[in-house]
C-alpha cells in the first residue's frame, strides 16, 4: 500500500454473546457500534446470541459468508465461566489465527485490571478474508479492544494494517 492511501470505511457487524443481556442491556455492543461508527466505519449488522457454541457460530458463519461483512467484533464469551464458548465456537472457523491481538490485549489490559487479565481469552483471526475478533464482555474491556483494533482498521496506519487483507 502507498502512504498516500485514503480511509476505507468497512462494513462491520457486532455480535454479544450474553445469558443475561438484551438488546436494551447491551452496553458492550453499544460501546462497539458508537466507536466503530465514530470511526467512519459503518455497521452492518447487530445480533445478540446466548453463551452456546452453536448460536455463535451460526450467526458468525453467516457473516463470514456475505460479501458485504468485513469485520466481525464479538463481544461476551471470552472468560472461564462454565458456559463461556466463544473461542471455542471461533477458532476452528479461522483460517489464520491473529496471535498478537490477545497478547497485546492482555498486556494493555494488565494497567487496567492487573494480573486479572490472565483470565482475558481475547483473541482474532481471519477467516474466509473476514477478519474476527472475540473481546471481553465488559464495556472498558471493549473499549480497551478497540484502542488496538482501531489503527488496524484504518488504511492510513503504517507500517501496515488488515485493510488490504479484507478488500
Amino acid at each position: 500500500m502507498s502512504a498516500n492511501h485514503n480511509f476505507v470505511a468497512l462494513n462491520i457487524a457486532v455480535l454479544t454473546v450474553s445469558d443475561t443481556r438484551t438488546h436494551d442491556t447491551d452496553t458492550s455492543g453499544q460501546a462497539l457500534q458508537d466507536l466503530l461508527s465514530g470511526c467512519g466505519h459503518t455497521l452492518v449488522e447487530r445480533d445478540l446470541v446466548k453463551d452456546d457454541v452453536y448460536q455463535i457460530r451460526a450467526v458468525v458463519s453467516k457473516w463470514i459468508a456475505s460479501p458485504k461483512v468485513q469485520v466481525v467484533l464479538i463481544t461476551g464469551g471470552t472468560g472461564f465461566a462454565g458456559r463461556d464458548s466463544t473461542v471455542e465456537a471461533m477458532t476452528p472457523l479461522f483460517d489464520k489465527t491473529v496471535v498478537g491481538f490477545g497478547e497485546l490485549f492482555r498486556q494493555v489490559s494488565y494497567q487496567e485490571i492487573g494480573t486479572s487479565t490472565i483470565q482475558s481469552r481475547a483473541t482474532a483471526g481471519l477467516a474466509n478474508r473476514t477478519l474476527l475478533f472475540c473481546l471481553p464482555g465488559s464495556t472498558g474491556a471493549c473499549k480497551t479492544a478497540w484502542s488496538i483494533i482501531e489503527s488496524q482498521l484504518d488504511a492510513r496506519h503504517k507500517p501496515c494494517n488488515f485493510v488490504g487483507q479484507l478488500l
